[in-house]
């Protein structure tokens, strides 16, 4: 959707694995309402909207009696598009964001530019391969995933931290931060910010 717009989106994805909807909107409120059937995941997610003032709602059904990997993924896909529906042509946009977040004993940069050309550069090693019941390994699975669907460059480093909990919610704080500055429209930019005159 062009500048002036209402920036949101709905997404619907049934497979034999998952059946999501998801509705996310880019100048929200921060409201957050989250059912994945994966705690931790609802716990990031909840967290990712707040700190980047988005309105999202995701309700999930999945099978995480096998694992939560297609549910995680197929959020990561959902939002993704979401993102990159929302946003339509781009024109306005400030296109790049840059968020430093420390939690405790951790500190996140994300750093984002809506590109169109998909990238994840991921730079984060936990000292636990687990938090409760959900694997670290998933955060990328889901980082990557949402990249490729939003066609956004995204950077995510984890400079250090000694708790795998806190290490990875600076990283989704730091994601909602860095996606909020990059989507922000800024009055200087006329049309879409490239010299090739599209994203």
């Amino acid at each position: 959707m062009s500048e002036g717009k209402q920036r949101t989106a709905q997404i619907e994805r049934n497979t034999n694995e998952t059946q999501i909807a998801l509705s996310f909107g880019v100048d929200g409120a921060g409201e957050s309402k989250q059912n994945s059937g994966v705690p931790f995941l609802d716990h990031m997610l909840d967290l990712f909207t707040r700190h980047g003032h988005f309105d999202l709602t995701v309700q999930a059904k999945g099978d995480i009696e096998i694992d939560y990997h297609h549910t995680v993924e197929d959020i990561g896909i959902c939002l993704g598009h979401a993102l990159r529906e929302a946003l339509g042509d781009k024109k306005g946009i400030k296109r790049y964001g840059n968020a430093f977040v420390p939690m405790d004993d951790a500190l996140a940069q994300v750093v984002i530019d809506i590109s169109n050309r998909p990238h994840l550069e991921y730079r984060a090693t936990y000292p636990t391969n687990m938090v409760g019941q959900f694997p670290t390994e998933l955060v990328h699975e889901f980082l990557w995933k949402l990249a490729l669907e939003a066609r956004i460059n995204l950077h995510v480093i984890l400079h250090y931290g000694h708790n795998t909990h806190h290490m990875i919610e600076a990283i989704f704080k730091a994601l909602g931060r860095a996606l909020d500055e990059a989507t922000t429209i800024d009055p200087r930019v006329k049309g879409v910010p490239s010299t090739k005159g599209v994203l």
